[in-house]
């Protein structure tokens, strides 16, 4: 996959893509990273980048030129790549559409400062939208390397598990289920009976359910969507009625 950030910050994706699954990306040939610096395509002599919206109002917007020329330069020939707008404004971001991302084979994200975009970018340049959560950064930048850590690392062969990425939070439409490690007893805290038992069937159903517990305490949301049986199901309505009780 290739990654190019148009950004008027690149010295900002240093230390990530040189760092951590984005540095073993790299290195596994599965991933190419590149920032580059949207002013260098700015026209005149001054390379300006934005400008008083029309219509009055606060804030500077950024000019369409030099975002759509720096696109045009960065498609390989005859390819369609992804174009994602990083903007508080576009669709929430989820496992599901890092996912679909995943898939793709070349990723271009467009980072703006100021006021915000001229509508053109929106309406004829980008193919995505997407918004990391209801608040407002300064730039797209911190937007940008969230959702492509989030991408590179469902990349076959990015992993050294390839189950990890499978069994994440999320992945299964549910929170993950806890973990432990050595020492089974921790000054006088034990792990599960069962997580050492050797049994993986009562095992990987003590997982299930913690999984399914978990994401009923935290985020019962993603159970409007998750793929339940009847037996999980009437957990939850035996979880229901017994907090009705407290």
């Amino acid at each position: 996959m290739k990654i190019d950030v148009l950004t008027l910050f690149p010295e900002m994706f240093e230390g990530v893509f040189s760092s951590s699954i984005m540095k073993k990306a790299t290195e596994k040939g599965k991933a190419a990273f590149r920032a580059v610096n949207f002013r260098d395509y700015a026209e005149g002599k001054h390379k300006v980048v934005d400008d008083y919206p029309y219509g009055g109002g606060a804030g500077m917007v950024l000019k369409p030129q030099p975002l759509f020329d720096a696109v045009a330069d960065l498609k390989r020939s005859a390819e369609q790549p992804r174009i994602i707008l990083m903007c508080p404004q576009g669709e929430r971001f989820t496992q599901t559409k890092a996912e679909e991302l995943a898939g793709e084979d070349h990723l271009i994200f467009l980072c703006g400062h100021y006021e915000g975009y001229d509508e053109r970018v929106r309406e004829h340049l980008v193919t995505d939208e997407i918004s990391i959560g209801d608040y407002v950064l300064t730039g797209g930048e911190l937007g940008a390397m969230v959702v492509a850590d989030s991408v590179v690392r469902l990349l076959p062969g990015v992993l050294g598990n390839e189950d990890s990425a499978v069994k994440d939070s999320f992945s299964s439409g549910m929170l993950e289920h806890p973990h432990y490690t050595r020492p089974a007893d921790f000054r006088g805290m034990k792990v599960p009976d069962v997580l050492v038992s050797g049994n993986h069937k009562h095992i990987d159903e003590w997982r299930r359910t913690e999984s399914l517990r978990r994401t009923w305490e935290r985020r019962p949301d993603l159970l409007n969507t998750a793929d339940l049986t009847e037996k999980e199901r009437e957990k939850i309505n035996q979880w229901n009625h017994e907090k009705k009780l407290i």
